[in-house]
């Protein structure tokens, strides 16, 4: 309290002009002078002297005192003691205080101690000078301590980042309050709508209007504009994007309200850029009926659990209070750090009611590492803990590396899922959702037509159940499901962390092309959508996610350089900070997606979530092509594959030669021996 009523003091201070200082260091060691003198008669006499004439001693106590500032304060001058900067003292300006005190000590005793003053007494001439030693250090020292800690703060504060929060609401006044003892950023005022808040002041930080905000950046130096309008809907906030985004500011924002838990907003709550701001769509508060309906109190299995998708579902799964939560996963750090992120989450340890042999329990999360092409160890697992549901995310995504890894992408995304599959409903699995993605509709990769395939797989594979008469009877038909969507943002293929990389790293932004669009989706809203439609199947569904608008992955680039406060760098402005270079598109990749194959899409009890009507192969017929699929995999014949999935696949029109490197170095070998065969 105290620190900070002397911090508070010393502004004003800080603030006066040098000779205004210098004055009142002048008066200080006047003061000190005198009083020092007072205080050495009070030693010598044993009482203190009243500077009243008629008084003993009180004429000596004027000379003595007069000496003193006539001697003092010219040697204090020639010393330098006034060009000093107190809040700056140290050794070297103590240094100066003692060689200028001593000066002083033997003049001032030669005058009162060797030569007398009348009514002096003489051993003044040798105490004062001790006095007046302690005294005037001991001011210099004060002052570095007072005004030296708050002249550093006071650089420190000037030198943080200048901040406008757009919002003059409870969450603004909050995070103002929260900044104000935070040396992150400096907050200089509040932008706001309302008129009638305009000129006034809140928290002692004046409110202005958004159209001031060219002028505020120039006059006030403002580098960053904080979004606290956690209420605001989403067009609203795209709206103040766009606005905001005209203008050389970095932009952060506060979560929603939703994201918000009770209690004060702290910096902590300020994320760097919300991304999902770009994408003007509007998320549908989650049905908790639908997501309870397939994992409350029944054992879960995750394949793929440690991807962006996967680990996501898991992380959505265990708030819903499955009795089991079943990690499979093939990547063993991945399984790790999924595992342990959900050991925290739910900060339990819960015994698996039968015990499992040798004794142990089971636990609440169990880590499997697997992969979803073994089919015995699929059998193993679902043999020992009897899943009731199962989300397939076990898949090869990114479009150039299954291009260049062709039979194991499609040993993965088709024969995996299709093994995974089977195995569901040999153990009377009640629901197998399949997570597919938007490049499955008229594919030009490999990747999408390895998923479509798989959507096939499983549309085929439920139809088959109804003429199985031992499934039928005795298991009952497991509900085999898939959900379709586009791009998920900040995932491990997304653009977006790496436009954020190549931002920080002071560009280039490298785009493949300049139409290229995608559809994006945050990933906690595409799991839970992902449950909810789930929990919707009768099996043999295609569900389809809105996704909103496509986006123009350029303009997403440009926007995001903007409310980082750069600006780009092209033609018209040769100074930008950013440049945007296209690269040119990778082998398989598309100028836009689709999320329809056809054009009858039906709705479900779910705004966001369609059913699509998409043909497949009956089973009968497809079953005998993937056996030859099979075959065909197994000697890596990627020629035959790339004419069995064309021929299997409506719409698979591949945009580029095969680029399978294996195959690649097979060719150039083969040729090679050719040219030397023939020399």
């Amino acid at each position: 309290m105290i620190l900070n009523v002397l911090r508070q003091a010393s502004q004003p201070v800080l603030a006066l002009p040098r000779y205004a200082k210098r004055f009142i260091a002048l008066t200080v060691d006047i003061s000190l002078c005198i009083l020092t003198v007072w205080l050495a008669f009070y030693l010598r006499l044993g009482e203190f002297v009243s500077l009243a004439y008629d008084t003993p001693w009180a004429s000596g106590l004027l000379s003595a005192s007069g000496i003193s500032v006539i001697l003092a304060l010219p040697l204090f001058i020639v010393s330098g003691l006034y060009r000093a900067i107190f809040r700056h003292s140290g050794w070297p300006a103590m240094m100066a205080v003692s060689r200028a005190l001593a000066v002083y000590g033997l003049v001032y005793a030669s005058v009162i101690t060797a030569v007398g003053i009348s009514d002096v007494p003489r051993t003044v001439g040798l105490i004062q000078p001790l006095l007046l030693f302690f005294a005037v250090g001991g001011s210099r020292a004060v002052a570095r301590f007072w005004l030296g800690g708050a002249y550093r703060n006071q650089l420190q504060v000037s030198a943080l980042p200048k901040a406008l929060v757009y919002g003059a609401g409870s969450a603004g006044r909050q995070l103002v309050s929260a900044l104000s003892n935070s040396y992150e950023m400096r907050v200089v005022g509040f932008l706001d709508d309302d008129d009638r808040l305009h000129g006034h002041a809140l928290n002692g930080k004046p409110i202005f209007s958004p159209h001031e905000l060219p002028g505020l950046i120039e006059s006030k130096g403002v580098t960053h504009v904080l979004l606290a309008i956690p209420s605001a809907s989403r067009k609203r906030r795209n709206d103040i994007l766009k606005k905001i985004g005209q203008h050389p500011v970095a932009v952060r924002t506060l979560p929603s309200f939703t994201d918000l838990a009770e209690g004060r907003v702290t910096t902590s709550d300020l994320r760097e850029l919300d991304i999902d701001d770009l994408l003007g769509r509007e998320s549908v508060a989650p049905n908790h009926i639908l997501l309870a309906k397939n994992i409350t109190n029944k054992v879960v299995l995750v394949t793929g659990a440690g991807g962006s998708i996967g680990s996501e579902l898991c992380r959505q799964i265990i708030k819903l209070g499955p009795k089991n939560l079943l990690l499979v996963e093939m990547s063993e750090y991945a399984l790790y750090t999924i595992h342990s992120e959900l050991e925290g989450l739910s900060a339990q340890s819960i015994p698996h009611p039968s015990p499992l042999p040798g004794g142990e329990k089971g636990r609440f999360v169990v880590t499997l590492l697997a992969s979803v092409q073994n089919e015995d160890r699929m059998l193993e697992i679902m043999d020992t803990w009897q899943p009731d549901t199962i989300y397939h995310a076990a898949a090869y995504k990114h479009v150039p590396l299954v291009e260049h890894n062709l039979s194991e992408g499609v040993k993965n995304n088709v024969i995996g899922t299709l093994t995974a599959a089977q195995v569901a409903i040999d153990k009377g699995v009640s629901d197998f959702v399949m997570i597919s993605t938007d490049k499955a509709v008229r594919p030009a990769n490999v990747m999408g037509a390895s998923k479509r395939l798989a959507e096939m797989c499983l549309q085929a594979l439920f139809a088959n159940q109804a003429s199985d008469s031992r499934s039928r009877k005795e298991r009952g038909k497991t509900r085999l499901s898939m959900v379709r969507f586009g791009n998920v943002l900040d995932s491990s293929g997304s653009v977006i962390p790496r436009f954020r990389k190549q931002i920080r790293d002071g560009g280039p932004i490298t785009l493949t092309h300049p139409e290229i669009t995608r559809y994006f989706m945050t990933i906690p809203e595409a799991a839970q959508l992902v449950i909810q439609a789930g929990a919707m199947a009768k099996g043999g569904d295609v569900f389809v996610l809105d996704m909103g608008e496509s986006v123009k992955i350029a303009n997403l680039a440009k926007r995001m350089v903007e409310l980082s406060g750069l600006s780009v760098r092209n033609n018209e402005n040769p100074d930008g900070d950013i440049e945007i270079t296209v690269t040119g598109l990778r082998p398989g990749e598309k100028l836009y997606e689709e999320l329809l194959l056809g054009d009858n899409p039906q709705p479900t009890l779910h705004p966001k979530i369609q059913r699509a009507q998409d043909p497949f192969i009956p089973w009968a017929q497809l079953d005998t092509d993937l056996n030859t699929l099979k075959l065909l995999l197994e000697h890596n014949n990627v020629e035959a594959v790339m004419a069995l999935l064309q021929k299997l696949v409506t719409g698979f029109s591949p945009s580029s030669e095969i680029v399978d490197w294996v195959y690649a170095e097979q060719i150039l070998a083969a040729n090679s021996s050719e040219k030397n065969e023939l020399s």
